[in-house]
């Protein structure tokens, strides 16, 4: 394993890393970071989860003048989450130099971007309708940009940003250095790295590193009626600190909210219609442990970045095997373990076996546990906190009060009166969901080859026609709400 001081990284860097606690740089970083210090154009094929932020981020900061308070680093993500994560990782790292760092993107007042943006931060990272947006009103300049970064370019591209992205390099001084990075590499990419890149070298990194080393994976075979009491059922056995739970739709993701909380559950749901506000707000309270689980669609919870996530749940199964390895990488990073658990209705058992295939990965089957080992995973746990109160030993002030129900109760009595009082009696509130239609393994073929991203709110319309901007809708979005 490579560390970060034998890639040759400035001590203003070194002392970010360490106070963020990395060490050794991940194989992305260790390929990048050299390449990328040294001026070259750099084309990495990786995923989120894998470092990339660090390895396009170290050498964009090196070559910052922090003197210089003019746009000098340029990153371009597909989502808002994305472009406010990317953005929180860079200030870190560049805080001990001095490098300011701005989130641009759709949703969020223009007026309050644009006071922002005269502060004049050394790097902006933005998401593409809204950068173009600033260009347009000549608010963002990017005559000094040395360094621009495409993160999860074929992401932009299902989104149907494509023409954007060749608008946004196009603007840029053809001296700068180029890195894109891309889980995939579809041939619309690679001709934006054959004609808007200047020799790029190319950096990539195996699927089976990227994605599922550090996960243990299930699927449970459920009828669509018993899903929603076998995920409360599991949770209650798992106890996972944080977890996420997918569902495929925006009116899924309410209604296991709703449900969840129905049932006594710290759980808050994200999804395209929410605001920004909304949306940060929610995440910042799963990131400091305010909610246990989190309910998400794919593309609200796309490049998030939440340390910590011990389990997450595949309510309904992804429509692709992309997807899918999407997913579950929000475990098992950081080194640590993670369940990815997958529910999976009997009509669905060949778009298991597809996924499976094409990860060349195998999921284990659970047993759908019952209410009752529901009840004894809730008792386990209270067991678990009764016996770290008995090792702690300061329990002085309770002896005398003890010892006045041992004289009416025997102690198995008074112990499990205590495991009562400290086991969470889960309610049984009835919850119904909106039934969804099956994947099937032709509909996941489908998909895959033309790919819709409804949650978005931008009717973008098929991939590869007119970069798939649905041009009618594009004309009636009214100015600066883009994302």
């Amino acid at each position: 394993m490579t560390k970060f001081n034998q890639l040759n990284i400035s001590a203003s860097i070194m002392k970010a890393l360490e106070k963020m606690g990395f060490e050794e740089a991940t194989p992305i970083q260790a390929e990048t970071i050299p390449l990328g210090v040294e001026g070259k154009d750099v084309i990495g094929q990786a995923q989120t989860g894998t470092g990339k932020t660090a390895a396009f981020g170290i050498p964009m900061i090196e070559k910052i003048n922090k003197d210089t308070r003019k746009i000098q680093g340029l990153v371009v993500a597909p989502t808002r989450e994305l472009a406010i994560q990317v953005s929180e990782e860079l200030h870190k790292l560049g805080k001990f130099k001095g490098v300011r760092t701005l989130p641009v993107y759709g949703g969020q007042h223009m007026e309050r971007q644009i006071r922002a943006l005269k502060d004049r931060p050394h790097i902006v990272v933005a998401t593409p309708g809204r950068l173009l947006d600033h260009l347009r009103r000549r608010t963002i300049r990017v005559d000094d940009v040395q360094t621009a970064v495409l993160d999860e370019a074929d992401e932009m591209l299902n989104m149907g940003f494509i023409d954007d992205i060749r608008d946004i390099l196009k603007a840029i001084p053809e001296d700068r250095q180029t890195l894109l990075f891309s889980a995939t590499m579809p041939k619309e990419i690679r001709n934006i790295a054959s004609t808007l890149m200047k020799q790029p070298e190319e950096v990539k990194v195996k699927a089976k590193e990227m994605t599922v080393s550090n996960i243990d994976q299930y699927f449970v075979e459920v009828n669509e009626k018993q899903k929603f009491d076998t995920l409360t059922n599991l949770l209650d056995v798992h106890v996972p600190e944080l977890a996420i739970v997918f569902g495929r739709t925006k009116k899924r993701v309410d209604e296991l909210t709703e449900g969840l909380q129905a049932r006594g559950f710290r759980a808050e749901g994200i999804h395209g219609d929410l605001t920004q506000g909304k949306r940060t707000s929610v995440l910042k309270k799963f990131k400091f442990g305010r909610i246990e689980i989190l309910v998400a669609t794919d593309v609200a919870a796309r490049g998030l970045d939440i340390s910590g996530v011990t389990h997450v749940y595949n309510f309904d199964i992804p429509q692709d095997p992309e997807s899918y390895v999407h997913r579950i990488g929000r475990t098992g990073r950081a080194g640590k373990m993670g369940e990815a658990i997958s529910f999976i209705t009997p009509r669905e058992v060949p778009h298991l076996h597809l996924i499976e295939k094409v990860t060349k990965s195998k999921m284990t089957r659970m047993t759908p546990p019952s209410y009752d080992d529901a009840k004894k995973g809730q008792q386990q746990l209270s067991m678990k906190k009764l016996s770290k109160t008995v090792e702690k030993k300061d329990l002085k002030d309770y002896r005398e009060a003890a010892s006045e129900l041992l004289d009416n109760y025997d102690s198995v009595t008074v112990v499990s009166a205590a495991l009562k009082l400290l086991t969470k009696e889960r309610r049984q509130t009835p919850v119904t969901l909106t039934s969804v239609q099956p994947v099937s393994v032709k509909q996941a073929t489908k998909n895959k080859n033309t790919k819709f991203r409804k949650d978005n709110k931008r009717g973008f319309g098929r991939k590869g026609k007119q970069g798939g901007r649905n041009r009618k809708f594009q004309n009636k979005r009214p100015k600066g709400k883009r994302s």
